[in-house]
Parts: structure tokens; C-alpha cells; sequence
């Protein structure tokens, strides 16, 4: 089920999203070097849309997308614990976030990607149109985009 996050999450939603990035491999010290750039914070809470993934009262996934500028729309995380990932729960998710929006009257969504994760957004219609370098020297984070 998916739920507006409260301000009581924002803890959980970092520890989510710590531990989803960790799955990917990337080191201790090179996670705790994100933490600043991974927490959700009560202000992100109140100026976003951040909702939750919840099964069996636990929270699995959220995402955060950000306030439309000029018909597009940032989705400026998107997270899933380890043992959810592909149970369809990412998709869900993006699908909700979607939706939202569209509410919001935009026109295309962007995003900068985690390289491990540009096949899911590739799958669901996302494509590469830019580069930006990411804090590790000489690595890059593809910006994507799709029409919704």
C-alpha cells in the first residue's frame, strides 16, 4: 500500500535509503560520505510529495518528487529495502509518483540515476540526456527523463 510519508518516517526513510544504496556494493565509508545527501528530512517531508511503500506495517520503498518547474518534475529519490527489490514494489512506486505528477500538471519527469539503476528506469521509458559528475572522481550519474 502506498501512503503519504509523516514526519515521524523521515528517520526509516533514511535508513532505507542507506541500506538500498549499500546493496549495490558501494563501501562504508563511501555510503557515510552520502548520508548528508540521503537523509530525509522533516522539511523535505513538508515540501515534497514523499510517500511510503508499507507491507505488513513496515515500510519497503518511498520516493521523493519534488515541486514541478516549468512542466517538469524531479524525482529526486526512489528507494526499496534489499530483500523487496524486484517484487515490483520500484515500479509501483514510480507508477504512483507518475500519477502524482501529472496532478501536478507536468509534462516530463528527470532524474539523476545511481548507475546500477538506469535498466529499471530505462525499462519503465526513461532515457539518458545528460551526465553530471558525481562526488567519487571521474564518475558521472546519467540525467534521464521521460514524457508522461
Amino acid at each position: 500500500m502506498i501512503v503519504l510519508a509523516t514526519q515521524k518516517d523521515s528517520k526509516k526513510l533514511t535508513e532505507i535509503a542507506l541500506i538500498s544504496k549499500a546493496f549495490w556494493g558501494y563501501s562504508k565509508d563511501l555510503i557515510e560520505s552520502w548520508r548528508k545527501d540521503l537523509t530525509i528530512t522533516s522539511k523535505m517531508i513538508s515540501d515534497c510529495s514523499v510517500y511510503k511503500f508499507v507491507v505488513d506495517e513496515s515500510i519497503a520503498g518511498f520516493y521523493v518528487l519534488n515541486l514541478p518547474k516549468e512542466n517538469s518534475i524531479e524525482l529526486e529519490m526512489l528507494f526499496v529495502l534489499p530483500n523487496f527489490i524486484g517484487k515490483g514494489i520500484g515500479k509501483q512506486l514510480l507508477f504512483h509518483a507518475f500519477e502524482k505528477a501529472k496532478e501536478y500538471k507536468a509534462k516530463s519527469m528527470r532524474l539523476l540515476a545511481d548507475p546500477n539503476a538506469v535498466p529499471f528506469y530505462e525499462s519503465k521509458g526513461f532515457t539518458i540526456i545528460d551526465k553530471k559528475e558525481s562526488s567519487i572522481e571521474d564518475r558521472f550519474l546519467p540525467v534521464m527523463i521521460k514524457e508522461i
